[in-house]
This record gives C-alpha cells, structure tokens and sequence, in this order.
C-alpha cells in the first residue's frame, strides 16, 4: 500500500536494527526503542517531515472514507505533537486559504503552518465557543482525537482512561459539530466501547470501528468512526 511520498511501507524491508541493555536502559526500554528503530512507519515519518507515525493512521482512514475535503473546518483534539493536524492541513488546504485546522492540547506544541493552536484543556468549559470564533463563527467538519492516557500496565485501567477520553470527546463533538459532520477517535477492544457505539449512534447516520495497517497489529488500538452528524435537541 502506498503513503504520501510514494513509499510502499507495509512491504519495507530493513535490516532489523538490535538495541543492547545498556547503562540505566531497563528491559522494557530497550524493547519500544527496538521496536521504534525497526518500525517503517517511523522511518518514513522522519523522512516525510511528519511528527508522528499516527500521521499514517489518519491518512490511512481518510483515503478510504473522504471526511477530510478542501475548504473543511477541522479540530484535532489533544493535538500534540501534531501529527494529525499536519494530515489534516494538507487535504483540506488551509495553507491555501481554502480550510481550517484548529488544534487544541492541555500541554502545548511547536507552531505547524496553517494550524491555529491552543494551548488548552478541551474540558474548560469555555473551549467549544472559543474553537467555534476561531473557526470564523461556524461549526466543524471535522472533530477527530488520538489521544491516550498515560499506560499504567494493567489493560482493563487503561482500556477504561482511553474510552473516557473518547467519551468526553465525543461529548465535546456534539457541541461543535456541523449536521453531517464526522468524528474519529481512538478507543481500545475490551467491552465497553460497545456501550459507546450505541450512544454515537443515536447521533450519527453511520458509526464503524477501523483499524488501519499503520495501527500496530498486537496492538488493541481500534478508531471509531462516526459520520453523518444529526443534532438532536
């Protein structure tokens, strides 16, 4: 499968680059940095100039369902470092004046051109009105989010952080969101983000889970993906 710059990366091949268990570098350590040195993802990610591998993801999901269009209004939640904000400024051209992107991070990021940054909790209840008047007075396209909760290591906690960020997410997208517009966001397997779909689609024409080739296999990370927005009042 080919990503931007032309690279097949599924089918890469490398020569598979072995970490040693240096001074102050524990097991586990030494396991992700393997794992980030032999990962394609993360080399075409440097070479593309993207901040993060989860730029695949999102472009992955894009080119299958088109949410992403010229002239969209986007808001990228817990945004850092920025990775789907750069996807996204590209297809919907806000560098060209022809979209917006609007990302929002409790902890702050490095200025991307075309994206307009604020350094926020999406919680504060002021947020929704503030990312509306930067988007010139109208609602959004577009509300996506990869944010996760820090790992704790015991898969049901981190299962349960990861889907009340997406809850509250989703929550966040109800208030900002255009009729027919789309939300994506990242969720785990582990039971209850069947609950969660049942409630998305009281307010959506169609909910999906998807998991693209760039989201690691062993991995439990799915995305949902919510198109078709009906307000309901």
């Amino acid at each position: 499968m080919t990503r931007p710059g032309g690279t097949t990366i599924k089918n890469s091949r490398r020569l598979k680059v072995r970490v040693k268990t240096g001074k102050g570098r524990t097991v586990s350590q030494k396991t992700w940095l393997e794992r980030q040195l032999n990962d394609p993802y993360v080399a075409e990610a440097r070479k593309l100039g993207y901040r993060s591998r989860a730029a695949f993801k999102l472009s992955e999901i894009d080119d299958k369902f088109r949410f992403l269009k010229p002239g969209g209004r986007v808001v990228d939640l817990g945004a850092a470092p920025g990775g789907w904000s750069q996807v996204a400024v590209q297809r919907v051209k806000a560098t060209e004046g022809k979209g917006k992107v609007i990302a929002i991070d409790m902890h702050g990021m490095d200025p991307i051109p075309g994206v307009v940054i604020f350094h926020k909790d999406f919680y504060d209840e002021d947020a929704p009105q503030l990312l509306i008047e930067a988007l010139g007075g109208e609602k959004a396209d577009v509300v996506m989010s990869d944010m996760a909760a820090h790992a704790t290591g015991h898969r049901q906690t981190d299962h349960l952080k990861i889907m009340a960020l997406a809850e509250a997410g989703f929550a966040f997208a109800t208030d900002v969101l255009k009729p027919g517009g789309t939300f994506l966001a990242k969720v785990l397997r582990g039971g209850t983000e069947g609950e969660m779909l049942k409630m998305m689609k009281r307010h959506f024409e169609s909910v999906r889970h998807v998991k693209p080739d760039a989201s690691r296999s062993d991995s439990a990370e799915l995305f949902v993906l919510a198109m078709g927005f009906r307000p309901i009042d």
